[in-house]
């Protein structure tokens, strides 16, 4: 029997490590724009209630506190324009790249079954259906493929790596096509809450679903608008029998999300103000990182929305990685999301504004 791992593709981030060498010997150090991790301190009032919810000795729930399930509901009504949800249409979740990873296996799925995902894309919807054993092809327009044996179907708006937003048109479109062939729509909307150049909509908003969630699972987190990477926060709205399912699952699982953890969430959504806080910062990064990669001779394709640039020299996307850590700046190489992307890097906004002032210097400074 094979290990588990034999069926993973190699974990790219590790071909990035001498790019990341050699951008950290720049004499006034590396300025990493590769991953898109927060670097901006967690919110005040969510601290205050990570700490106030610290003595929690026992076993927390799986689907979670009642005033954390209230937080959800409330958040994707006001949020999201989703009507009439109840606490059967949510579940909060470990993180969303563990739901991503693991979702093909507990839906059952396997071989002969196929997982769908966007031709660039985060990696991890195709780790997801390796796991399983299940079929994965990538598509440009989900509504041409064969829906045949098609069980689950990943939508990604904003995308990333590219930023691109699907219209409200486009996505009543696919969830109706996905409907007529009895496939599960996944849509992971983990970066709904910065558009810039456009306004992203849920699956879960009534005029794209037509109040009814059947079919359709939103996924939401809240590692990027309020700086809980490190708190593993995210959670799961829609269908109510494919949550149900999942509650169960998981509940033979252990996969609870932390008490603490919990509280911190029900803060987190209950306020708006930090949202704003932080687009804020982005916006304000990604106009400076954006200038100056356009005036260093870049073109940036969609990226109208998410926390990068979609940048091309129309070279390698290896040959970009190059120079510019020769720059001592790091970022990804777009083949890391999928062929496709074999000419373009992605430019995370995750950094702190001293060094994204570095990188637009150096971007911008003519060189001898």
């Amino acid at each position: 029997m094979s290990a588990v791992s034999d069926r993973l593709p190699a974990f790219p981030w590790d071909k990035l490590e001498p790019f990341k060498a050699k951008a950290a010997a720049h004499p006034d150090g590396i300025v990493d724009l590769s991953v898109g991790t927060p670097v901006d301190p967690v919110p005040e009032l969510i601290q205050k209630a990570l700490v106030a919810a610290a003595d929690s000795p026992g076993y927390p729930t799986v689907w979670g506190t009642p005033e954390l399930r209230d937080a959800l509901v409330s958040w994707c009504g006001r949020r999201l324009g989703a009507r009439d949800l109840t606490h059967r249409n949510v579940l909060p979740v470990v993180g969303s790249k563990e739901l991503v990873a693991w979702l093909p296996t507990q839906l059952g799925l396997g071989p002969g079954d196929k997982v769908a995902y966007p031709r660039l894309a985060y990696p991890t919807y195709e780790v997801g259906a390796r796991l399983a054993r299940a079929d994965h092809i990538a598509y440009d327009d989900p509504t041409d493929l064969d829906p045949t044996g098609l069980k689950l179907l990943w939508l990604n708006s904003p995308s990333n790596p590219t930023g691109r937003v699907l219209s409200q048109q486009e996505l009543t479109r696919i969830v109706a096509w996905a409907r007529e062939h009895g496939i599960l729509v996944l849509a992971d909307e983990c970066y709904i809450e910065l558009g810039w150049e456009a306004d992203p909509v849920s699956v879960l908003h009534s005029e794209v679903c037509g109040g009814s969630y059947e079919g359709i699972v939103a996924v939401h987190s809240l590692s990027k608008r309020s700086n809980l990477a490190g708190y593993r926060s995210a959670f799961l709205a829609g269908d109510p029998a494919v949550l149900g399912d999942l509650l169960q699952i998981r509940k033979h699982g252990g996969m609870m999300t932390s008490a603490p953890t919990q509280a911190a969430t029900v803060a987190a959504l209950s306020d708006d103000t930090h949202v704003q806080e932080q687009r804020e910062r982005y916006a304000a990064r990604r106009k400076a990182l954006r200038d100056a990669l356009v005036s260093h001779g870049f073109r940036i394709e969609h990226s109208e929305a998410s926390l990068y640039l979609w940048a091309t020299r129309d070279e390698s996307c290896w040959d970009t990685v190059a120079h510019l850590a020769a720059l001592g700046i790091l970022v990804a190489p777009g083949d890391f999301y999928g062929p496709a992307g074999a000419n373009f890097v992605r430019v995370a906004l995750t950094a702190t504004d001293e060094r994204v002032q570095a990188a637009t210097t150096r971007l911008t400074t003519p060189t001898a």
